[in-house]
């Protein structure tokens, strides 16, 4: 896995931080998962999604309910920007499978990592089997 120095950072707004980190907790301990949007490439907004699966190890998302929430975003006039998703016992590092279903190259991928007493987020832009970690910048 790089991590690059010529991939622009990932902006994420405090409010955004908490409300993600948070939704992770309360899913645990089962991965929670959801998307971001905003102005610009700025994630600004967090729109919870039900983990389909229930999973400890793996999150899907509900197509129809992933379409309510882009056209949701698109009446917002925010843009998609990202997805996460936690790993209850795991480090905040993409698994296999999270490089294998990752279908949006444009998208900031983040993890939140519940293994520790404090939560730690990583960021990455993944595309096929290209995986660069982000610096994540809190606004």
């Amino acid at each position: 896995m790089e991590r690059s120095k010529h991939s622009p950072p990932c902006f994420l707004m405090k409010e955004a931080y908490d409300e993600m980190v948070l939704h992770c907790i309360h899913a645990s301990p089962f991965e929670a998962c959801g998307l971001l949007s905003g102005r610009g490439k700025n994630c600004e907004t967090v729109w919870k999604m039900i983990n389909v699966e229930r999973s400890e190890h793996s999150f899907a998302m509900d197509l129809g309910e992933m379409d309510r929430t882009f056209a949701a975003m698109k009446e917002a006039n925010q843009n998609f920007n990202g997805i996460y998703h936690s790993h209850p016992t795991a480090f905040p590092i993409p698994s296999k499978e999270d490089i294998q279903y990752a279908v949006y190259p444009h998208a900031f991928y983040f993890i939140v990592s519940l293994k520790e007493p404090k939560p730690e987020v990583a960021c990455f832009l993944i595309d096929k089997n290209s995986v660069i970690q982000v610096e994540i910048i809190i606004i």
